[in-house]
């Protein structure tokens, strides 16, 4: 499936000459060449997920404005992207006239994806965390696949500091129960745990002694199907929007 993504945009901020001109920038950023895994495509899965689970919302406009903004700004050598990222869309939001109750509640998820840990009872904070963490349930081949695309993007990290940075990040999620918040993904709880247990094994086994196409085989083929979203790797920038 895909996702056009100059009418999502359009859908929420309206055909203003000055909402092309914000989303013509927010497609350049998403289009940056260091972005193997956290670009067009990961934003259209967002996208599409929210489309999908929208009703759990209560302000969908708000959690796909975040979505558009919660990787706005990714600078893999950063630690502060999520909150330049808020700052990004309290700037451009308010000058496309959006209500500043809502660019309130933008920030906040945009800040929330830097923990994925919403609050119990946070509708809106729950659904952006599930759609940002699907890829985390993925099937085998696809898991490996956002491995090695987040592994180009720190490949300015050595392999040791890698590992033991990725190791921490499993681990808290691990911890986290549930990973996925929303009822409708717990067939796809276990299926994420287990990508995740796996993932962690490779890393605690030290470097040369496996690879993450070692995933594949080490993990059985059958699962609950995963809510149908776009491929997070695809990468070319789409059209500009009409008016």
């Amino acid at each position: 499936m895909s996702v056009d993504l100059a009418a999502a945009w359009i859908a929420v901020v309206g055909p203003s000459e000055k909402a092309r001109d914000c989303w013509a920038g927010l497609i350049t950023r998403w289009s940056e060449p260091h972005r193997r895994y956290h670009g067009i495509g990961h934003l259209s899965a967002v996208l599409l997920f929210l489309d999908e689970y929208g009703n759990h919302a209560t302000d969908l406009d708000a959690v796909r404005l975040a979505a558009w903004y919660h990787d706005a700004i990714y600078d893999p050598r950063g630690a502060d992207n999520e909150e330049r990222s808020a700052e990004l869309a309290v700037d451009e939001l308010g000058a496309l006239g959006i209500p500043s109750d809502r660019v309130d509640e933008v920030v906040r998820l945009v800040r929330l994806t830097a923990r994925h840990d919403p609050n119990d009872g946070d509708r809106n904070g729950e659904l952006l965390n599930d759609a940002d963490l699907m890829v985390l349930s993925s099937p085998p081949e696809a898991y490996v696949a956002y491995l090695n695309a987040i592994r180009e993007e720190y490949a300015h990290v050595p392999d040791p500091e890698f590992r033991a940075g990725r190791a921490a990040v499993l681990e808290s999620l691990l911890e986290t129960p549930p990973v996925y918040r929303l009822a409708g993904l717990a067939p796809m709880e276990a299926v994420a745990r287990r990508n995740m247990t796996a993932e962690l094994s490779l890393l605690q086994s030290g470097p040369g002694s496996a690879t993450p196409t070692d995933l594949v085989a080490g993990q059985p083929a059958e699962g609950a199907a995963a809510p149908a979203v776009a491929d997070q790797h695809a990468a070319g920038p789409p059209g500009p929007p009409d008016h």
